[in-house]
């Protein structure tokens, strides 16, 4: 069972979320933080494999979603932490990945996208919904089309299998900074997953077939 910690300020959100997962045999929620402070306080006690993280919060909140999921992520107990929320700026996303988000969804994603997201990243895996992949895309050929010497090393380790954690280990990185090379790879290369960047990479012979 995959056990849910929702943070979001919108009662309504958290409602409707609760009300999308009660529907999936293998996710439950086991409690609703209404702020970051309160979202790491709750984990510490409720330990979830999952953490749905909003980036804003009210006016009066103390931090936002990026600084929350730095702190979760470097707890005893880390989470996954799976940002959803509204903003898609490449800062955005890319701030919350280096942060050590396993994934980042944009609130209008259908349901079945948010709840395949939320199994990929309890399995540890890296999840960008389509929606944010295509608004990276836009921008690849601004910011470079070639993968880095070592976002090749990174997509051959995930070509081979590897998780986020033992290309970590190969290559004497933080899953962090894996997370945050595969963001890189998704953006130059257009694509939204880990299984279309390695099919894009085999066909232009970035990595052998």
């Amino acid at each position: 069972m995959i056990r849910l910690l929702l943070a979001d300020d919108h009662p309504v959100v958290r409602a409707g979320l609760r009300a999308l997962f009660t529907t999936e045999p293998d996710l439950t929620v086991v409690g609703e933080a209404s702020s970051p402070a309160e979202a790491i306080a709750l984990s510490a006690d409720l330990e979830p494999d999952v953490v749905l993280m909003d980036l804003q919060f009210g006016a009066d909140a103390d931090g936002d979603g990026t600084t929350a999921t730095r702190s979760l992520r470097s707890s005893a107990h880390p989470p996954h932490v799976l940002v959803l929320t509204n903003y898609d700026t490449d800062a955005d996303i890319l701030g919350a990945v280096e942060a050590g988000a396993s994934g980042y969804l944009l609130k209008d994603a259908p349901p079945a996208e948010l709840v395949a997201a939320v199994r990929a990243a309890a399995a540890g895996q890296t999840a960008l919904t389509p929606a944010v992949a295509d608004r990276l895309g836009a921008h690849r050929e601004a910011r470079g089309s070639r993968l880095s010497a070592r976002e090749i090393e990174v997509l051959g380790l995930v070509a081979a299998g590897s998780t986020n954690a033992e290309i970590g280990r190969a290559l004497f990185l933080s899953e962090a900074t894996v997370k945050s090379h595969l963001v890189h790879i998704f953006t130059k290369l257009g694509v939204p997953s880990r299984t279309a960047a390695v099919a894009r990479a085999r066909e232009t012979g970035l990595i052998r077939s």
